[in-house]
């Protein structure tokens, strides 16, 4: 690349030698040298005292010095391109301009006898001097200036005469400018005054623990400095840390498409439920952080420079991605191809080839950003179908890690999966894994049976339901109870008041609300004493800007609402209420006490945890509820027959099971309520969490990490 390109670069390490880069323990160096072969994104440059030629020899002796993409030679004199080792020309005639040549300076300064030329020193563009008299005097000085030349003294012995605009800060500038490398994504690094024009560039800065005094006195007060008590190349390294460029390797990498926490009008803001994959992994990491040694790799379309500034005390790295290949990534390949697949709805597959490839691009760079952060024979937990192509990408270049794989998603069957296009390819990186979870035993024998006959190696399976953090439900339900009522819990009210009956889910067609709309239609057409004694509550908020694979469900949805409130309102009633907001959750759980039937119709479901939540918050106030429960949702695989259970696919059996629980004497809720607290008592989510991990850790091949050549 010549010197007037514009390089592609991310961040930028510009570093010195000697006593930096160098510096420090050689197990320093070697942790940083491992870092940065990480975080290739990282451009290393090498801001020197040395010559090319004596560059060159260390880059082939010591095996601990990252590979530079340039070289700021001979005090900044010198500007090399290490792609073939050229000189920047261009660039060094700039800095080199008014060079009065190395014959006339040390003419000048021949008379100054405690100046002792450097003769062992190779030089170009510059005379170094030995100074053994402290400072130089202001004849020195003045000798230099009167030669239309600039000099800089450091280490208290070295006394360089440079042309009048060279440097290590000017040469850098020059850089910057032809390669638009901006001041935000730069790090420099010193231990010397030779250095200090780096650190007046306004970029981040680093002076090592064992720089020179008067280096640290020249940078104090300057916020963009970092002045850490740690020499050499460890100094840098944590500077690199804190920073949130490169982070240590971990045992475990959780991999998931999103960060447990949102921004939100510039704020990190955490989860609102204390129930789901979020919070649940928040809290196995808040617990166990230690013991685990981990971390979580999420994705982000905030810029690089937002996304380094992540919420106090929780291990999270970010992969900024753009917003344009998110919403391809996301918005269209994720939910327009293969949710339809996995809630085995294949006649909705849309097949976007350009959508496509931003999954595939995502899924590389997610895989990387995994590989980056994951140690040596550590275990990789990764989440969901956002991410099915990174298992492969992991193995190929990553052959020593454990990866396992939770779907928190329905996993449908083989014949409804190979109607994507590009199940192949997706099977062959599945087949990669050396464990999958699921919620069911019958999504695990739907992925068991994918891949057998067709994949060359089968992973381990566990099924693993997830629950609620029940203690959290339970607290927070008796005191909203007792906000309300002023006690923490209430008995049922009469048997012949309004039944009130709640959903509270995501716009989704694998929700089937429009199903829940026309049942209760046919069931007031059918039952006329149930009309003015039913209300149902849908709290169903709409899915991020930008998803488009719900826009028929919601005009379909909103319709049928209108037309059966239309149809039935009379005398101040109606019979549905719509709440499209999302609501904070202790306003959930109000209408979770207030409902007396849950309503649950999904066409496929993972576990689906509002019920369980529904359940917890009756038995936790002393209620009594109802729970109509699709057959086809995780949650039904343990409540059996003790929950209604509906098949949303039978419209007469949606409307003839909601009839049974709104026809359910008090007794009947009570007893309901008792048995499904004890089906649905899942292990908490810390515990979950610490139990997936061991599953993918057993069987696995962790060993010591190979010598670094």
């Amino acid at each position: 690349m010549s010197s007037t390109e514009v390089a592609p670069v991310e961040k930028v390490l510009v570093t010195d030698l000697d006593g930096t880069l160098l510096g420090g323990d050689e197990d320093s160096r070697h942790r940083l040298r491992r870092a940065l072969d990480r975080h290739r994104d990282i451009t290393v440059v090498y801001a020197t005292g040395r010559n090319l030629a004596s560059v060159r020899t260390l880059l082939n002796a010591d095996l601990y010095v990252p590979w530079p993409q340039w070289i700021i030679a001979d005090v900044g004199a010198s500007v090399i391109d290490t792609t073939d080792m050229s000189h920047a020309e261009p660039l060094e005639t700039t800095l080199r301009t008014g060079w009065p040549g190395e014959h006339r300076v040390r003419q000048a300064l021949h008379r100054f006898p405690e100046l002792v030329y450097q003769d062992t020193v190779a030089q170009e563009g510059r005379c170094s001097y030995y100074l053994a008299a402290g400072r130089p005097s202001d004849e020195i000085t003045a000798a230099v200036a009167a030669l239309g030349c600039s000099w800089t003294h450091s280490a208290e012995r070295y006394f360089d005469v440079l042309p009048p605009h060279a440097g290590k800060g000017p040469a850098l500038r020059e850089l910057m400018r032809r390669l638009h490398w901006p001041r935000a994504d730069l790090l420099v690094a010193g231990d010397s005054l030779n250095d200090l024009s780096l650190f007046r560039l306004g970029a981040h800065g680093v002076v090592v623990g064992n720089a020179e005094p008067a280096l640290v006195v020249q940078v104090a007060g300057d916020p963009l400095v970092h002045r850490p008590a740690l020499d050499g190349a460890a100094a840098v390294l944590d500077a690199l840390e804190r920073l949130s460029w490169v982070r240590s390797p971990r045992r475990v990498v959780i991999g998931y498409h999103r960060p447990p926490w949102q921004r939100y009008e510039g704020r990190w803001r955490p989860p609102a439920s204390p129930n789901g994959i979020l919070p649940t992994l928040v809290s196995a990491l808040g617990t166990d952080a230690g013991a685990l040694d981990a971390v979580w790799a999420a994705a982000t379309t905030e810029d690089a420079s937002t996304a380094a500034t992540v919420p106090p005390g929780l291990p999270l790295t970010l992969l900024p991605l753009p917003p344009d290949q998110w919403a391809g990534y996301f918005h269209r390949a994720c939910k327009e191809t293969l949710w339809p697949a996995l809630t085995s709805q294949a006649h909705l597959i849309r097949h976007d080839p350009a959508a496509w490839a931003d999954y595939e691009a995502v899924n590389t760079a997610f895989a990387r950003h995994v590989s980056s952060h994951a140690a040596y024979g550590g275990t990789v937990w990764l989440h969901d179908y956002n991410l099915w192509l990174v298992p492969g990408l992991l193995r190929q270049h990553r052959p020593d890690l454990t990866i396992g794989l939770f779907h928190h998603t329905p996993f449908p069957d083989p014949r409804t999966f190979q109607r994507l296009p590009m199940a192949d390819q997706l099977l062959a990186s599945l087949a990669q894994l050396d464990w999958a979870g699921f919620h069911t035993a019958g999504f695990a024998q739907n992925f068991r049976g994918l891949l057998a006959g067709t994949a060359s190696r089968i992973p381990r399976i566990g099924v693993h339901p997830l629950g609620i953090d029940r203690k959290a439900v339970t607290l927070l339900a008796r005191a909203r109870a007792h906000a309300a009522t002023g006690t923490d819990g209430g008995e049922d009210g009469e048997d012949g008041a309004e039944k009130t009956i709640l959903s509270v889910e995501r716009l989704d067609y694998a929700k089937a609300p429009v199903h829940k709309i026309n049942a209760l239609g046919e069931l007031l057409n059918l039952y006329p004493a149930l009309r003015g004694r039913v209300h149902y509550r849908l709290v169903c908020p709409p899915p991020e800007k930008g998803i488009h694979a719900y826009d028929t469900t919601r005009a379909e949805l909103e319709e049928a609402i209108a037309e059966l409130n239309g149809y039935w309102r009379r005398h101040g009633w109606k019979p549905v209420e719509y709440i499209t907001s999302t609501l904070p959750f202790e306003e959930v759980v109000d209408h979770y006490l207030a409902a007396d039937i849950f309503w649950v119709t999904s066409l496929a479901d993972g576990m689906n945890l509002t019920a369980q939540e529904y359940i917890t918050a009756h038995t936790a106030t002393g209620r009594s509820g109802v729970l109509v429960l699709s057959r086809y949702a995780g949650a039904a695989d343990y409540v059996k027959d003790d929950a209604l259970l509906t098949d949303p696919h039978s419209p007469h059996d949606l409307v003839d099971k909601l009839h049974a629980a709104l026809a359910m004497t008090p007794a009947q809720r009570r007893a309901h309520t008792a048995r499904l607290a004890g089906l649905l008592a899942a292990p908490a989510p810390a515990e979950w969490a610490r139990s997936i991990i061991a599953a993918i850790d057993q069987g696995s091949h962790h060993s010591s990490p190979p010598t670094q050549t």
